[in-house]
């Protein structure tokens, strides 16, 4: 009897340790502005050994797997002039989706950090358009690219107020839904407010306001909003979808999918990270970092792996 009082005490002593250790381990919405400030400031001063990374630390950048301290870390001079940040305490994820000086010029940047229990940076995920970037046709095409289009059409900062927020299975839903949309060719069916505006590498957006809504007939194929025109975008899948973190207080929804051509097309894949705001549980704008992948490249090299490197040479195999 005394033993099994003894066995229960020290089960009572670890379950009250445990308890303090798994808050302590928890990154909330503080913690992870805190661990993203500290990491966005390294990269900025060119030195890993400020951001607190963790042994394994993994990073990619246009999913090509990335040394620390290579990369945008090199070539980067600062912030640019939008800089968003999204947080997600139930994943310990953090966001930024703004703009990254490069001596004279700017590109647009979209950064996934996840943090451990440790209180570690452990994964990077970057995505970064550039003004000459190869275009949809590769070497030798423009790419689409319009910085300041965006600076002029940044983001909104906000909290959503809490009884106006959707759930985040709901959100989530609804920005799948804008993918299922673009494969089966229509905009009738996403879930997506009037005016919807898209903007790709800070291109877009403002067009879409100066006409009028389609008819509802015309199964939005008239470019008047983020569900229009999808027929022509020959994309036969949106694979690898994923959808990385939710922003409840601000109603966003940061997600990265690759559009897969039709076999034998020229055009290339389209690799990217999307932010996707999100009013009345319906999209209102969708910002993107968007590349154009070579077809050589696995896409999107993060888990889950299994099946999930599509690229342009295995569809032509599969032909």
């Amino acid at each position: 009897m005394k033993r099994q009082i003894v066995l229960a005490m020290t089960a009572l002593g670890l379950a009250g340790l445990s308890a303090p250790a798994a808050a302590q381990g928890k990154c909330d919405r503080k913690c992870l502005a805190g661990k993203l400030d500290q990491f966005l400031n390294a990269v900025v001063a060119h030195d890993p050994a400020k951001a607190n990374l963790w042994v394994g630390f993994r990073q990619t950048q246009n999913a090509v797997l990335l040394h620390q301290g290579d990369g945008i870390w090199k070539s980067n001079t600062g912030i640019g002039p939008i800089d968003r940040r999204y947080y997600d305490a139930d994943t310990s994820q953090a966001e930024f989706f703004g703009t990254v000086r490069e001596s004279d010029k700017m590109a647009v940047v979209s950064l996934r950090l996840k943090i451990g229990q440790g209180g570690q940076v452990t994964e990077a995920e970057w995505h970064i358009a550039r003004a000459a970037d190869p275009g949809i046709m590769g070497e030798g095409s423009k790419a689409t690219f319009d910085v300041d289009n965006l600076v002029a059409h940044p983001p909104a900062q906000r909290t959503v107020p809490v009884a106006q927020r959707a759930t985040r299975e709901q959100l989530i839903a609804a920005v799948n839904s804008y993918f299922d949309g673009i494969v089966a060719q229509t905009g009738r069916h996403v879930q997506a407010n009037d005016g919807c505006m898209r903007f790709e590498n800070g291109m877009g957006g403002q067009e879409w306001n100066r006409k009028p809504a389609p008819p509802a007939d015309a199964d939005f194929q008239s470019h008047t909003d983020c569900r229009s025109g999808y027929a022509s975008l020959n994309i036969v899948n949106v694979a690898a979808r994923r959808y990385l973190m939710v922003d409840v207080e601000a109603q966003v929804v940061m997600a990265s999918a690759v559009f897969m051509r039709e076999p034998l097309n020229p055009k290339r894949r389209n690799c990217f990270m999307e932010v996707f705001y999100l009013d009345g549980g319906k999209i209102s704008s969708v910002y993107a970092a968007m590349t154009y992948a070579d077809a050589r490249i696995p896409l999107p090299n993060w888990e889950p792996y299994e099946g999930n490197f599509p690229t342009g040479q295995s569809l032509i195999n599969a032909r």
